[in-house]
C-alpha cells in the first residue's frame, strides 16, 4: 500500500518544502544553497514519493473575472512558464506585505525571463467577492501582475490552500513543486525562481515570449483626492485628511480650503520640506497642537511629523523596510515597525511618585498611540519619555510595544500583553480609554489608559480565536455584527462613538455606555438613502454637529449632518495652493530630486568594521562655515547595530562603526543601512542646501578580514 494513500497532495507539497526549507537555512554559501535546489528539481524526475504532485491539475474556472489582461489566462495555455500563484484576500495585512516582494520578484524575473506572478484573490468577507471592490483594491495597491477573482474559492478547496498568503509554485508544465504559507519568503523565494529557470532552461522547457499583459484602471482622476483614508481635526478646527492614493496628506480650513499639501503622487521616503518630502500610502493622522501632526507612513513602515509652521517632514520611529518585532524599545529611526495604520494622542501624568506641591499643575506628557497593523498590537512612541504603568519607564524618542502579544486572536484579557489583536486599523480617544477597531476580528474594542486592561465593545466573537464572525447587524455587545471596520471617531459630549463599519458601506454609531450599535440612515440632498463605498476615516468637527466621512472608493468626502442626517459634499479649494510644485511633478523630475548612492562593501560580520566617509566637492563649491554638515542614519538591518547613528561632518569626514549582533553572516546584496547627508555648500554667487543618501551594501565576503572601509563621494 502506498505510504502516502492518506495524505493530501497538499500535505506531501507541504513537507518536501519544509524540508528544502531546513537544507536551504543550513547551508554554508551560495554552492550549498544552488546544489539544494538543484537536487529538489531534480526529484520529479524519478521520485515515487512525490508521484501524487505529477497527477495534480491545476486549473482556474472558465468564468471569472480577470485584471491587467487583456483576456483570461488558462494555466494550460502558460505552459513553458514558471509560475507563482498569490492566493490572497485584499483584506490582509500579511497579504500587503507579500506585495513589494512580488513586485521585486518580477523587475528581477520579468515574464520573458520565463517567470508569472497571478494573484489569486480567494476573499475572505462577503464584500470582497464583489469585482468592483477588488478593481479598487488593485488600483489602490498598485498591483500590476494579473489576478483572478476567484470569488467562490473554488481553487482554494480543490487544492486545499489553508492561509492567506499563500505561494504556489508551478514548473512550466503545470506541476505544483513549492508552498510557501505566510510572509517573510523572499529570498529563498527569488533563489528559488532563480534556480528553477535556470534548471528548466536547460531542458528546453521555458517558454520566453511576452503575454497580454494590460493595467486595469478604473480610470479616476487623482488631481484632488484619490482614495482618501483617515481625518483628523485640530484644535481650531481644521482638517488634515491623509489622501493615501495620491501619497500625500492635505491640510484644509473648516471649510475646505487647501492650506498645506505635504508629499506627492509618486510613493518615496523622503524627509525635509514639504514640496520634496515623501510618503508611501500613508493612513493614520493625529495632530499633536495646532501645527505639529503625526502620520502613520504606512507602506514606509513609519511613524512621520510634519511641522506646518517651518513646513519640515521627519522622520519619529521607522527604518522604511518592514519590521517584526513585537517588543521594541530602540529609539526613534532605529526601531523598524510593521504597517503602522493609524495613531491618536494621549496625555498623562508622570508616575513617579513625586511630592509636588499643587498637583494641578503637575504638566501632562505627551503619548503617541499607534494601531501597528503588521504585527496585530498597539505601540507607543514617547517624545519626552515618561513613567507609566506599573512605574515602569519609557525613554525619550523610544518606541515600544504596549498592548497586544503579537498573535492575531480577539482576545480580551486584563493583562495588556495577554491580550491579542486582528489587524487593529483604527484609533479614538476617549479620555482614559483608547477605542481601537480590529478589523480582522470585525469587532471594536477598548484598551484602558490606566492600566492597559482590554474588553469588547461591539462586534467579534466571545471565541478569541474564531476571525470569521462578521455580518451586518445592530445590537449589543457580540451579538452585534460588523465586516471589517477601518475608521473610528469619539464624540465625548454624549459618549457616542461613530464608526466607518468600511465592508458594510456604512456608518454606525455605538451608544458607550450600553455597548449597543446602531446603523446611522443617511441620505443625500435629494432625500434617497446614501451609498457608500468602503468608508475608512471618520471626524467630528469642533462643535460635534457634523461628522466627516472619507468615502474612501468613492474618492470623495462626505460631510454628514447628525441631526438631519444629510450629507452633503465637502468640496476642496486647492486655489491657492500652486499646481506647479515637486508634489505634482512628473516621474521623470521626482528622480532628481535627490542624489541615490549605493555603495557596494566586503564587509566581515563576525568582527568590527569602520566606515569612513569623505564627501569631496568641486573646485567651485564651498561648505558653508556657518552651518553646520549634518549625516543622520535613515534605515538600519536589523542583523546589526551601527554606532553612532548621526553626527556632523568634520572637514567633510564622518565614521561608523558596523558590528553584527546575530550569529551568522548577512548575505551578498544585503541593504545594511542608508545614510543621509544634509549639506549647506555655497559658490561664489549663491547657497544652496543639498541632501545625498548613500546605500550600503554587503558585498562578496573575503576571507580577509578588512577593518576600515573608504566610501568616498565626489560632490559636483
Amino acid at each position: 500500500m502506498d505510504s502516502n494513500a492518506e495524505l493530501t497532495f497538499i500535505d506531501i507539497l507541504t513537507f518536501i518544502t519544509d524540508e528544502l526549507l531546513q537544507a536551504y537555512r543550513s547551508s554554508n554559501g551560495e554552492l550549498e544553497r544552488v546544489k539544494a535546489f538543484t537536487d529538489y528539481l531534480e526529484r520529479w524526475k524519478d521520485d515515487i514519493s512525490i508521484a501524487k504532485l505529477k497527477a495534480v491539475n491545476v486549473q482556474f474556472e472558465s468564468d471569472l473575472d480577470w485584471f491587467n489582461v487583456c483576456r483570461p489566462l488558462s494555466l494550460k495555455d502558460l505552459h513553458g512558464k514558471v509560475i507563482v500563484l498569490d492566493f490572497f484576500t485584499y483584506c490582509c495585512i500579511n497579504c500587503m506585505h507579500v506585495l513589494p516582494e512580488l513586485h521585486n520578484l518580477e523587475d528581477k524575473f520579468p515574464i520573458e525571463s520565463g517567470l508569472l506572478v497571478i494573484g489569486v484573490h480567494s476573499p475572505k468577507f462577503e464584500n470582497e467577492k464583489v469585482t468592483a471592490n477588488l478593481l479598487s483594491a488593485v488600483e489602490r495597491y498598485g498591483i500590476t501582475h494579473p489576478i483572478v477573482n476567484d470569488s467562490r474559492c473554488t481553487m482554494w478547496r480543490a487544492l486545499g490552500i489553508r492561509c492567506w498568503p499563500s505561494l504556489l509554485v508551478l514548473s512550466p508544465t503545470g506541476i505544483p513543486m513549492l508552498l510557501l504559507m505566510g510572509e517573510g519568503h523572499a529570498k529563498f523565494l527569488e533563489e528559488f525562481v532563480g534556480a528553477a529557470l535556470s534548471f528548466f532552461k536547460r531542458l528546453g522547457k521555458i517558454d520566453n515570449c511576452s503575454l497580454p499583459i494590460k493595467l486595469t484602471s478604473s480610470c479616476q482622476p487623482a488631481s484632488n483626492l484619490h482614495f482618501p483614508a483617515k481625518i483628523a481635526r485640530s484644535p481650531l478646527g481644521r482638517y488634515a485628511i491623509a489622501d493615501t492614493g495620491n501619497n500625500r496628506v492635505l491640510v484644509v480650513s473648516s471649510r475646505g480650503l487647501v492650506q498645506h499639501k505635504i508629499g506627492g503622487h509618486q510613493p518615496g521616503f523622503v524627509d525635509g520640506i514639504s514640496t520634496a518630502a515623501r510618503f508611501n500610502n500613508p493612513q493614520g493622522l493625529a495632530f499633536i497642537d495646532e501645527n505639529a501632526l503625526i502620520v502613520a507612513d504606512t507602506k514606509n513602515h513609519a511613524l512621520r511629523k510634519i511641522s506646518l509652521t517651518s513646513g519640515m517632514v521627519e522622520t519619529l520611529a521607522g527604518t522604511g523596510l518592514q519590521g517584526n518585532e513585537r517588543i521594541g524599545g530602540r529609539l526613534g529611526h532605529l526601531q523598524p515597525l510593521s504597517s503602522p495604520w493609524d495613531v491618536a494622542i494621549f496625555r498623562t501624568r508622570d508616575m513617579d511618585m513625586s511630592f509636588h506641591l499643587d498637583e494641578r499643575n503637575v504638566p501632562e506628557k505627551t503619548i503617541v498611540l499607534i494601531s501597528m497593523a503588521g504585527t496585530h498590537q498597539i505601540w507607543g512612541y514617547f517624545p519626552e519619555g515618561i513613567i507609566w504603568w506599573k512605574f515602569r519607564k519609557f525613554e525619550p524618542l523610544c518606541c515600544v510595544s504596549l498592548i497586544g502579544n503579537g498573535l492575531e486572536e480577539n482576545r480580551n484579557n486584563s493583562y495588556p500583553q495577554n491580550a491579542a489583536f486582528a489587524q487593529p486599523s483604527g484609533l479614538a480617544m476617549a479620555k482614559d480609554v483608547l477605542y481601537i477597531a480590529d478589523s480582522e476580528s470585525s469587532s471594536i474594542r477598548k484598551a484602558s489608559m490606566i492600566d492597559g486592561k482590554v474588553m469588547p465593545v461591539v462586534g467579534g466573537d466571545r471565541n478569541p480565536l474564531n476571525l470569521f464572525a462578521f455580518g451586518d447587524v445592530d445590537g449589543k455587545l457580540f451579538n452585534a455584527k460588523l465586516q471589517h471596520p477601518l475608521g473610528l471617531t469619539y464624540n465625548d459630549a454624549n459618549n457616542r462613538l461613530y464608526v466607518a463599519d468600511t465592508y458594510n458601506h456604512k456608518i454606525k454609531v455605538i451608544d458607550t455606555l450600553s455597548n449597543n450599535v446602531s446603523t446611522l440612515q443617511i441620505k443625500g440632498q435629494d432625500g434617497s438613502l446614501l451609498n457608500f463605498n468602503e468608508p475608512a476615516g471618520l471626524c467630528l468637527d469642533a462643535d460635534g454637529q457634523n461628522l466627516l466621512v472619507a468615502d474612501t472608493n468613492n474618492h470623495s468626502i462626505l460631510l454628514i449632518d447628525l441631526v438631519t442626517l444629510r450629507s452633503q459634499s465637502f468640496s476642496l479649494d486647492f486655489s491657492q495652493i500652486s499646481s506647479t510644485s515637486e508634489t505634482d511633478a512628473p516621474q521623470c523630475l521626482l528622480n532628481n530630486l535627490g542624489n541615490q548612492l549605493v555603495r557596494t562593501l566586503p564587509l566581515h560580520f563576525l568582527k568590527t568594521s569602520s566606515i569612513y566617509f569623505r564627501l569631496r566637492l568641486s573646485p567651485e563649491l564651498n561648505f558653508t562655515k556657518e552651518a553646520p554638515q549634518k549625516w543622520i542614519l535613515k534605515t538600519v538591518c536589523q542583523s546589526v547595530k551601527v554606532n553612532p547613528s548621526s553626527g556632523t561632518l568634520i572637514n567633510g569626514m564622518c565614521n561608523l562603526d558596523v558590528q553584527n549582533v546575530q550569529s551568522d553572516y548577512l548575505s551578498e546584496h544585503s541593504e545594511i543601512f542608508t545614510i543621509e547627508f544634509v549639506l549647506n555648500l555655497c559658490n561664489s554667487n549663491c547657497c544652496l542646501l543639498k541632501r545625498i543618501y548613500v546605500s550600503i551594501i554587503s558585498g562578496k565576503t573575503i576571507e580577509d578580514y578588512i577593518p576600515i572601509h573608504d566610501v568616498d563621494i565626489q560632490i559636483d
